[in-house]
């Protein structure tokens, strides 16, 4: 026995090495990046990583260089009013970029959906309308257009394009078509072709506004439609984008109606059941949720400015649009960030957002 247990003290040794028992290191995880650059962030920053604005001027200009500095904006929002070629477009945004000498990369947005709704037509082709592309019956058309829409938009220093639109259904030409599958298909191939020019896009009015009676740039509507009908004929194009894609890769625009049969109260885009119950918990989206621009009539109409933003982040949402005035942009900013310092938000609440956007601006 004695022999037997002195046999076995030697193998331990050999084992151990020179009689030490070394000692099991646990796996050490790499840090996050994504992390890594939200604990880097100043409060103030990442409420600026939560408002996307409108710019005038075709140059960069003292308002843009002031707006940029002191309230951190994470993205701006282009229109004809800023485009005059594809040089002066590019120029504009590197130099858009340099001067907010942000800690990440600003969006640059444009509504390029084609048709009526497409911005710098005098230097850039257009695309057909949704409505046209849907009715030519084959997917791959969409495909091709996104491509395009990708490429001239790149061409310009844009790096997301607020399109496809995802409604079911609408009266100006914006919608693939009127049946739900159809438009499915169609916004799933315009998906993919964004998708393989590595370019961001969004998926556009959530839950969907082809209902819409009333032009929400002038005033609210309100759909009365059951939520079993919102599902059918409403929400399929978003549901499979969602359920089949990287959601890191597109954003959610969330428009302005209301819809009786989720929230008769508010609008959409500052619905916590819309944005959290629906779209955040029933059909798992993980990604950036955007506002429609927060100066339309359907909504300022309704609700004072300095509540907006703070609505909308209650609700779920993450970036507020604020396209066209540069005080209410300064609004929205201020009273997001005032009520993270009265604890009316939370800063893990804030945390949440930046993070998703974080993740998006990855892939810049």
């Amino acid at each position: 026995m004695k022999k037997f247990f002195m046999m076995m003290c030697a193998l331990m040794i050999l084992l151990t090495g020179c009689g030490e028992v070394k000692e099991v290191q646990a796996d050490v995880l790499p840090p996050d990046p994504i992390e890594e650059k939200l604990n880097s962030m100043t409060l103030e920053e990442k409420v600026g990583q939560m408002v996307m604005v409108g710019v005038y001027g075709k140059e960069l200009n003292d308002d843009i260089i002031y707006s940029l500095n002191n309230f951190h904006f994470g993205g701006v929002i282009f229109f004809d009013r800023n485009l005059e070629s594809v040089a002066q477009s590019k120029k504009f945004a590197n130099d858009i970029e340099a001067a907010a000498n942000q800690k990440v990369p600003l969006f640059f947005a444009l509504d390029e959906e084609g048709g009526r709704v497409a911005r710098g037509r005098d230097f850039l082709e257009v695309a057909p309308s949704q409505e046209s592309i849907g009715q030519s019956g084959d997917p791959v058309n969409a495909t091709y257009w996104a491509k395009h829409n990708a490429t001239i938009l790149k061409s310009i220093g844009v790096n997301i394009n607020f399109a496809p639109v995802a409604d079911v259904g609408s009266r100006d030409t914006r919608s693939f078509g009127d049946d739900p599958q159809l438009v499915a298909q169609f916004v799933e191939a315009a998906a993919q072709g964004y998708e393989a020019e590595n370019f961001l896009y969004t998926l556009k009015h959530f839950p969907g506004i082809g209902k819409s009676k009333i032009d929400p740039h002038k005033e609210v509507s309100s759909v009365e439609d059951s939520k079993a009908i919102l599902d059918a004929e409403d929400l399929p194009p978003f549901k499979r984008i969602i359920s089949g894609h990287d959601n890191s890769r597109f954003m959610i625009m969330v428009g302005h109606l209301r819809y009786d049969a989720l929230d008769p109260v508010n609008s959409a885009s500052l619905s916590p059941a819309v944005m959290t119950g629906l779209l955040r918990n029933e059909l798992g989206f993980s990604g950036v949720v955007i506002t429609d621009d927060l100066e339309m009539g359907a909504i300022k109409n309704h609700t004072d400015l300095a509540s907006l933003g703070v609505q909308m982040i209650l609700a779920g949402g993450d970036i507020a649009l604020v396209c066209h005035n540069y005080e209410s942009q300064q609004i929205v900013y201020h009273s997001i960030l005032a009520a993270v310092q009265r604890g009316e938000i939370s800063e893990q609440r804030i945390n949440e957002s930046v993070r998703r956007i974080l993740r998006m601006k990855a892939h810049l």
